[in-house]
Parts: structure tokens; C-alpha cells; sequence
């Protein structure tokens, strides 16, 4: 692993090192699971992550160990690996492959130091939780222990004549984005002035909150992130066999830092990757399947181009759609077969189904108040151009069906308009075009790793196909006024084209809580309420 290992290791004193390797399975990497700490510190710890510049380790030194009472655990040492009553295990799993066993042992993992793209696919699997360092409230304008910016340096990249150019441009782009951060901070600083009552803080956090929004896509897919996973021995089996087949280099080494720390914690959960004609013959399999539609997509699609659509384009729905899930919310209150119930549906009067869909939605008080499953018997697939930035935060919603392609700078880049106003959009474009030039280098000797040089602003195409529940969550939280401005535009988009173009008029009403105006700065009704917590 050394070999690989472009990571920057942390440094502690005896004294941290002592408390830390009770709780980690190691101190020297970049991932570790979490061990002998009670569960609401696990989730307090990794919902703290998300909004902290800090390593997880460093983050339980300077803000949780002291609250805890650490001295029943002296005697343990997590990072040589845990003693576990294995033998039940081994008896089900093994032997027998009874897969429900291996849901029941959950593990917190950290995977420190991954790039844009790995998270991506750290965060493919629907079956796990995920939490990821947020680009709103992390600056990327500091460096890290070794004075080196926090971007990916793939090994062979950087042992190849274009190793020198790759940091050199990657140094180019982290040093715009650290001068034009306090100049952004200054124009919305003008543009929205502090008002009577808000707090000098709130209004700060705020404004520097927007800042980082307007800038994130100067970023490069190669910028550093943090992620924390929770999940079962089974969900971590998935991933991990799909990552040691991913084509991304990074994904197959960080694949086999991961297994070797969940063998000290969950081993028997994991024993059938190691055998060959069950996880090497999976991983094969993955990878053979991943070649072959490859190259029958180029072989097939060559001369197609694609053709011009809308950022959001609904491709499928179901045009009785609505009639199917008044059938669905009927069927747990009938004895009616589900043909027949669908039958009677039919024959209802509009005014009739409307009252059996009122019934269903009630009086929702808030967002959170969500319908039963009646509404995933319908179902809508949108195809959607954003800038990467927005599809990371989408991708996120994995109960729906995610697909995206290639990361190319073939569809462009977006330019913020607030970056525009301030007068930035030079120097912004310019980093951009560096960008490009330098995907274009490499995308012939390193394909697989040359979106490390795309900067977020650049633009991919994915599809999101989502049941009308699905629909609900995500258009209402993701047009939420403190969202980002590009996924909000989308979410309310998806919500138009719901009622409007699929006709379901009475499913897209009852996505009571999607928002559809603009406001100012987003985060500063969230600070508001967090100051009067605060004060409280």
C-alpha cells in the first residue's frame, strides 16, 4: 500500500495516539473503522464530519473525548484488531450462505482523503449511509500537514511527463479559487447588508456559505473529501466487489484498505471475497459485463450525436398514472382483487378520485409528513444536464435510480451569474479553460482518471428514475430555500413537468411543500434558527 499511498499522514502525540487506538483500527491511513464507542457518539461524530475541515481522529481529540468516560476501555487496542465470537457466524454465513446474517452486523467506516470521483462510487450502494464533507461550509483555499493543496495526485499521473503539469495546473486552480473567495465573500457581503436583528455571526456564516456556493465549481473533481459509511457486512461485501472492479485505480486501492480494516471488525462477513470462485468470480464478473457493454456502445453508437434537450427533460411516465395510485390507496382498505379494484377506479368520476387522493395526502403540517407507499405505483425517468457540483448532491438519493455517464468536458461548463455580476467571470473562465486543456492531455494515456482534471462546473448528463413517494422527498427537499441554486432550479423543474406534461396535476398538488421562489442568501433563515438554539 505504500507504494500507492498519496495520502498525507496524520501526526499525534504519544499521549493522543494512546486514547485514539481504543476507538480506530488504525492511526496511519486514510481509512479506519470506528470501534467501543457508543452508537449516538458514532452518528454525532460522523454528522459532525460533514461540516468540519477536520479528520475524523482529530475531530474526536478536539471535540469529544472529553465528554466521554474513556477509562474502561485501557486495556484495548483496536488498531491489532478486535476478538469476536466468530463461530456462529462462520456455521450460517459460511457454510450455509444465509445472506440475512450478514445485515445484522453494522460497521462505521471513514474513508478519508478520496477524491470527488471515488465518493461517487462509495456512495452507489442504496443498502448503507452515507455523510460526505460539505463544499458549503469547507473552504478549500488552506493546505494540508505536507503544504500541499487538497486535490487527488494519482501515482501514475504523476510518474508520467505529465505528472509536473498536473500539479502545476491543479495548483493553478486551488490558487483562483483562495483569491477570488474573499472577493465573492465581498460582493454578496454589498448585496445583501446585515439586517436589524440578525446576529454578526449568522449573517456572516451566511454570506460566506454563498460564497463557497458560487465557487464550488472552480473546484476540480480531484479535490479531497471526507466520507463516512455506516452499513451491514452485506452492503459492504457489494461495494467492495465493485470497486475492486472499477476501472478508477484510486477505487481499487481504497477497496483493499477497506476490506483489510472490516476484517478486524466484521471478518466472517466478509470471508467469501477472498474466495475465488465466489468474490473473485463476482468481480470478474462485474468487469467483463462493464467491458463488453462498453465496447458494444461504442460499436453501436458511433455516428449517433447527441441531439439538443432542456436541462431537465421528463423521457417516461405513465399517463394513468394517477388512476393507478388511487387504486393503490384503496387496496389496503378493500377485499377487492387488485385487477378488479383497478376496474372500479376506472369508472370513477374525477371529482371522485380527487377526494380518495385528498383522503390518502391529509393535512401534511410539515415536509416530513409524507404519504404512505400508494405512491410508488406510479412512477416518472428524467434526463438531466447539470454541472457536476449539482449531481453530486443529487446522486445522494439512492432509493431512486441513479445512471450517469462518462465526467467529459463535452457538454460545456456553467458559469454562475452572481460570479458574472461580481466581475470574476474572467479569472473563473479562465480556470475552467485550464481545466479543459488539461483533461484533454490526459485523456488519452489515462482515461480513467482524466475527469480528476474537470472542475465541477462542468457540465454531465445523468438519468433519475423515481417513484411519485421518491419524487415527493426529493422535490421538496432539494427546492428547500437554503438548497443550492442550480439543484433547486432542477427540483422544481421535475415538480413542473409532473404536473404539467405528465398530467398528474393531483400528485404534483400534493407535493404541497416544493418551494418555487428565489431568495437571497440561503443559509441565513437556518443560522437565524441556530442562533435562537444557541441562545436558548
Amino acid at each position: 500500500m505504500a507504494s500507492f499511498a498519496p495520502f498525507v499522514r496524520e501526526s499525534f502525540t504519544p499521549e493522543e495516539a494512546d486514547i485514539l487506538r481504543r476507538y480506530f483500527t488504525n492511526l496511519d491511513k486514510p481509512v479506519f473503522a470506528l470501534v467501543n464507542l457508543p452508537e449516538v457518539v458514532k452518528g454525532a461524530l460522523f454528522a459532525r464530519y460533514s461540516r468540519s475541515a477536520k479528520s475524523l481522529r482529530r475531530l474526536f481529540l478536539d471535540e469529544f473525548v472529553g465528554e466521554l468516560d474513556i477509562s474502561g476501555d485501557l486495556t484495548i487496542d483496536a488498531t491489532v484488531g478486535l476478538e469476536r465470537a466468530e463461530a456462529l457466524y462462520d456455521k450460517v454465513f459460511f457454510e450455509y450462505g444465509d445472506d440475512s446474517v450478514a445485515q445484522l452486523g453494522g460497521v462505521h467506516l471513514a474513508c478519508e482523503q478520496a477524491s470527488n470521483l471515488l465518493t461517487k462510487i462509495l456512495e452507489w450502494g442504496r443498502l448503507a449511509s452515507y455523510l460526505e464533507q460539505s463544499t458549503r461550509y469547507i473552504a478549500y483555499d488552506t493546505r494540508l500537514e505536507n503544504g500541499r493543496y487538497r486535490y487527488f495526485r494519482d501515482p501514475a499521473v504523476l510518474e508520467s511527463t505529465l505528472g509536473a503539469r498536473y500539479v502545476g495546473d491543479m495548483d493553478f486552480v486551488f490558487d483562483a479559487y483562495a483569491d477570488l473567495l474573499p472577493a465573492m465573500q465581498s460582493y454578496y457581503a454589498r448585496e445583501f447588508p446585515k439586517e436589524p436583528g440578525d446576529s454578526d455571526f449568522a449573517w456572516r456564516r451566511s454570506v460566506r456559505a454563498k460564497a463557497l456556493d458560487a465557487l464550488r465549481g472552480l473546484l476540480p473533481a480531484a479535490s479531497l473529501s471526507n466520507v463516512g459509511i455506516y452499513g451491514s457486512g452485506q452492503s459492504y461485501e457489494m461495494l467492495l466487489m465493485r470497486m475492486r472492479s472499477h476501472p478508477l485505480p484510486e477505487a481499487r486501492e481504497y477497496a483493499e484498505m477497506m476490506h483489510a480494516e472490516l476484517r478486524k471488525v466484521i471478518p466472517s462477513f466478509l470471508k467469501r471475497l477472498d474466495v475465488p470462485e465466489r468474490g473473485g468470480a463476482w468481480t470478474e464478473y462485474f468487469s467483463k459485463c462493464r467491458e463488453a457493454t462498453h465496447a458494444a456502445s461504442e460499436f453501436l453508437l458511433a455516428r449517433c450525436v447527441p441531439e439538443p434537450r432542456p436541462s431537465v427533460t421528463l423521457t417516461d411516465f405513465d399517463r394513468l398514472g394517477e388512476e393507478k395510485v388511487v387504486g393503490a390507496m384503496l387496496y389496503p382498505f378493500s377485499n377487492l382483487p387488485d385487477d378488479q379494484l383497478r376496474s372500479v377506479v376506472a369508472g370513477m368520476s374525477h371529482e371522485e378520485r380527487l377526494s380518495i387522493i385528498a383522503a390518502y395526502i391529509g393535512e401534511r403540517a410539515n415536509r416530513r409528513h409524507r404519504p404512505g407507499r400508494a405512491l410508488e405505483r406510479t412512477s416518472y425517468r428524467f434526463d438531466v444536464v447539470s454541472d457536476y457540483g449539482a449531481f453530486r448532491d443529487l446522486q445522494r438519493h439512492r432509493m431512486l435510480t441513479v445512471e450517469w455517464q462518462q465526467f467529459t468536458n463535452r457538454l460545456g461548463y456553467s458559469v454562475p451569474a452572481d460570479v458574472l455580476a461580481a466581475g470574476l467571470n474572467d479569472r473563473y473562465e479562465e480556470v475552467l479553460e485550464c481545466s479543459s486543456d488539461l483533461y484533454d492531455e490526459m485523456l488519452e494515456r489515462f482515461p480513467s482518471q482524466a475527469p480528476y482534471a474537470l472542475s465541477l462546473a462542468f457540465r454531465i448528463r445523468y438519468v433519475m428514475q423515481m417513484n411519485a413517494r421518491e419524487a415527493m422527498h426529493l422535490t421538496e427537499l432539494r427546492s428547500g430555500m437554503q438548497g443550492h441554486p442550480v439543484y433547486r432550479e432542477i427540483a422544481q423543474e421535475m415538480h413542473r413537468l409532473i404536473g404539467e406534461r405528465a398530467g398528474h396535476r393531483a400528485i404534483a398538488d400534493a407535493m404541497r411543500y416544493v418551494e418555487h421562489g428565489t431568495t437571497g442568501l440561503e443559509r441565513l433563515e437556518a443560522e437565524r434558527r441556530s442562533e435562537e438554539r444557541r441562545r436558548a
